[in-house]
């Protein structure tokens, strides 16, 4: 083990465990940096329909082509993550999201800057349960929560950075020009990734060595992770959440410039500021589930009555003032986006030894359902019916719901890593 020298030339061992800062600050970088752009689209809204004349369906269709290929792409990364390096599927994942978001910049139009987008799904399948994984490995459970938090809180900080710059590089050089910057911004994650990234020192072998069954049955054995009933009340309260966050990233703006008259520089950083918020809830709220005795998932269902809350007076003549609606949109960001962290720890710390990657890989793909159907469906709802109204109800009954399903929910006992050693 590596020494130092301390006091009169007396040496001190050099704990290896502090490179976990150092792993924790490039998974959250490159997070940020992977979602730039997309995470950018909403604020995007007002100059990509004047420039591409798009309805509001089209443009959420926009946000859910980025989103397709992880459907089934989830599944694929999380099971080379039990196989390879995390440096290698991520760095790589990041590495496809830059060129093609730098070839979309070449599109000519609506229908090849959708086949771009869905390239950059491919890529940014990799990222999410990549980065979670690599964090959960080299944090203790004591400090797990926290760590996923900051980590986690990389998607709405590169959204918000995004809402505020991408409409400013829109309005000054054109709409291309916004592309070939995410391209840019996402090709410095992928390298500071597979520059800095390092194993823990307990791993020096993925988790999972040859397969001794058939591909199919062992595909068959994860999938009966879909039947457990704790699972299901999970990915319930995934799927309503995830889709009251992409809801206020799409609609947010439009709602903003729309009803409350405000013009379209000012709502781009009324939502900034909500992803903001987002960035401190993801943070606070994963820290809150740390020293939560009634577990991690306790803090999901608070997060599902706060969104019921927002969208209660959002619905209301109230949501047409430009400062309630902004109010409103702030608390949404912090729960509709905090959330996802104590979730994810959740995930996580219930999944089965030396399967963490296809556990996060398989509840994010239930995620991308809603992911997927969400955006174009809130878009076609205002398109057809010219209120804002119809979309935030389906939003807000899809959260009673699954706050009523799952409110009974059986939490896992908190309990040490699974090579008993606490990491602090």
């Amino acid at each position: 083990m590596a020494q130092e020298t301390v006091g009169r030339g007396r040496p001190r061992a050099r704990d290896p465990w502090r490179y976990r800062w150092i792993v924790l600050g490039v998974a959250t970088f490159t997070q940020a940096a992977s979602g730039f752009f997309v995470g950018g689209l909403g604020a995007l809204g007002v100059h990509l329909q004047r420039a591409l004349d798009l309805s509001t369906a089209q443009l959420g269709l926009l946000v859910s082509a980025a989103q397709l290929v992880p459907l089934a792409g989830l599944l694929v990364a999380g099971e080379l993550l039990d196989r390879y390096s995390e440096r290698w599927v991520v760095g790589i994942g990041a590495g496809v999201v830059a060129v093609a978001l730098c070839a979309g910049s070449l599109a000519p139009g609506y229908a090849a800057l959708l086949v771009a987008l869905l390239v950059v799904g491919a890529g940014y399948s990799t990222i999410q349960p990549g980065g979670s994984k690599s964090v959960a490995s080299w944090f203790d459970v004591s400090q797990r929560g926290f760590a996923m938090g900051v980590r986690q809180a990389g998607l709405p900080l590169g959204a918000a950075l995004a809402s505020a710059a991408l409409p400013l590089v829109a309005e000054e050089f054109g709409w291309r020009a916004t592309l070939l910057t995410g391209g840019c911004v996402a090709l410095l994650g992928a390298g500071f990734f597979m520059g800095c990234y390092r194993r823990p020192p307990a791993e020096s072998v993925p988790e999972v060595r040859e397969p001794s069954e058939p591909l199919a049955a062992q595909l068959r054995a994860r999938l009966r992770m879909l039947r457990e009933p704790s699972t299901v009340k999970i990915m319930l309260s995934g799927t309503s959440l995830i889709s009251v966050q992409y809801g206020v990233s799409i609609l947010a703006v439009l709602h903003l410039h729309r009803l409350a008259s405000v013009d379209a520089g000012t709502a781009a950083l009324i939502l900034t500021a909500s992803q903001g918020a987002g960035v401190a809830g993801r943070i606070c709220l994963a820290a809150w589930s740390d020293r939560s005795r009634s577990g991690r998932y306790v803090i999901v269902l608070v997060c599902m009555a706060a969104v019921i809350a927002g969208l209660s007076v959002v619905m209301t003549p109230a949501g047409r003032s430009p400062v309630v609606a902004s109010g409103v949109f702030v608390w949404l960001g912090f729960f509709g986006f905090g959330w996802y962290s104590p979730w994810v720890a959740y995930v996580t710390e219930a999944a089965p030894p030396g399967r963490t990657g296809f556990a996060l890989g398989l509840a994010m793909s239930v995620n991308q359902i809603a992911i997927i159907t969400m955006p174009p469906v809130l878009g076609l709802l205002v398109d057809v019916t010219g209120s804002f109204t119809p979309a935030w109800a389906l939003l807000y009954l899809l959260t009673v719901v699954a706050l009523a399903v799952t409110a009974d929910v059986k939490h896992r006992p908190r309990c040490a890593n699974a090579d008993g050693k606490r990491r602090v």
